[in-house]
């Protein structure tokens, strides 16, 4: 139980801290501040989600559906490319983040990108569903303990990344500094699209 509880945690983090769509866009919602609380929970639950669905057996069924896995690839790469599109422009035209924009984004569009950046986004289904589900199925009985941990890493970096950002934001809040993010994270977001436009999901 020990075991599959910390495994569960350090698996969990290593997947997780690495930078990608989903935590860039968090950390620009922090910064700004707007929509910040339901962006963190949004994030939270989708991961909670995700994770049981791969410890209950989802990846297993989804990784025989290639045509499935392509389609939503696709989409990721539309997905990934528009946004890393609207950051580069956002540094170009002005100082502020694309999360919020100029402040005049309601919080319903903010959440909306979250929830586009990660329920469109193949390489969430790749880190939870089937690669924690795969990593799962080693501890049997102990396999929702290993589920538990990797829970608990998802919501311990979510409020980090987020509410740590947001106590940050007057030393990021600087124009350079913002726009300097905004090209960072734009170049991030085109580089993943390019290369799931170039990964063979479906087999």
């Amino acid at each position: 139980m020990t075991t599959a509880l910390l495994n569960g945690i350090g698996l969990g983090l290593s997947l997780i801290v690495a930078i990608g769509a989903q935590n860039a866009y968090l950390l620009q919602v922090g910064v700004r501040g707007r929509g910040l609380i339901p962006v963190v929970a949004v994030c939270i639950v989708s991961d909670v989600l995700l994770i049981v669905a791969g410890v209950a057996g989802l990846g297993a069924a989804v990784s025989g559906r290639p045509v499935l896995l392509e389609i939503v690839k696709w989409i990721g790469v539309a997905v990934l490319a528009g946004y890393g599109l609207r950051s580069l422009w956002s540094a170009r035209v002005r100082t502020g983040l694309v999360a919020g924009g100029d402040g005049a984004d309601s919080v319903f569009a903010i959440v909306a990108g979250i929830l586009a950046l990660t329920w469109l986004n193949p390489h969430v289904y790749l880190d939870t569903v089937l690669l924690l589900g795969s990593a799962s199925t080693r501890y049997a009985d102990d396999r929702w303990w290993f589920a538990l941990g990797a829970v608990i890493a998802s919501v311990a970096w979510f409020c980090l990344l987020g509410f740590g950002a947001r106590r940050l934001a007057g030393a990021l809040g600087r124009p350079g500094v913002w726009r300097a993010i905004n090209i960072g994270i734009s170049m991030l977001l085109l580089a993943l699209a390019l290369r799931l436009a170039t990964m063979p999901l479906g087999g």
